[in-house]
């Protein structure tokens, strides 16, 4: 098992960062998100957003890892369940694979609050934990895909820098023009 965290501050209120989160596919950062399908969204008594979605994922893997995990799929699915809570101001978003789960589960858990001294940004935390099962080889393939997961992180976390004040050019871009104050972590 491999766990791997971060904690990112954006320079932007809770609720610009929450609106662009929610839209921020498709992603030209990150091309291997290939679909976005809501399977359910709805407000609890509480007036929070639970929305779940199916994310459809095209994984360009290398040869040496199709041959290790005995597949050449890499069109992949992901189920998301995330909670905007409004009043509370946190949103929490949870994912895992429903495909190939006899071979790697992935598990990613991202939070985002408001900065504890400064309103006008917002914190993410965002932690991930990968299991290859059945290979002995898991440790480093369970590595190479923490790497991968750390740098579309920093994708997501800095394609801000390459925005300018125009109207959104994608609809994920326009609410993250401050990027890099936080830092990444590996552990595991």
């Amino acid at each position: 098992m491999k766990i791997w965290s971060s904690e990112h501050v954006f320079g932007h209120p809770w609720d610009t960062v929450i609106k662009a989160a929610m839209r921020k596919y498709p992603n030209p950062m990150n091309p291997c998100v290939v679909g976005v399908d809501v399977l359910d969204r709805s407000l609890d008594n509480r007036g929070r957003l639970h929305s779940h979605r199916l994310l459809s994922t095209e994984w360009g893997l290398p040869a040496l890892v199709k041959a290790v995990l005995g597949t050449n799929r890499t069109l992949t699915y992901i189920k998301e369940h995330s909670v905007v809570d409004p009043v509370g101001k946190k949103m929490e978003l949870c994912s895992t694979n429903i495909t190939l789960t006899n071979l790697v589960s992935v598990n990613e858990r991202l939070v985002y609050t408001p900065h504890p001294d400064n309103p006008e940004m917002t914190v993410l935390t965002h932690e991930a934990v990968i299991t290859v099962k059945g290979f002995s080889l898991g440790s480093y393939l369970e590595s190479l895909m923490a790497n991968t997961i750390s740098s579309n992180a920093r994708k997501l976390y800095c394609q801000c820098s390459r925005v300018t004040d125009e109207e959104f050019l994608t609809p994920f871009c326009k609410s993250f023009l401050c990027c890099s104050r936080g830092g990444l972590l590996l552990s595991g």
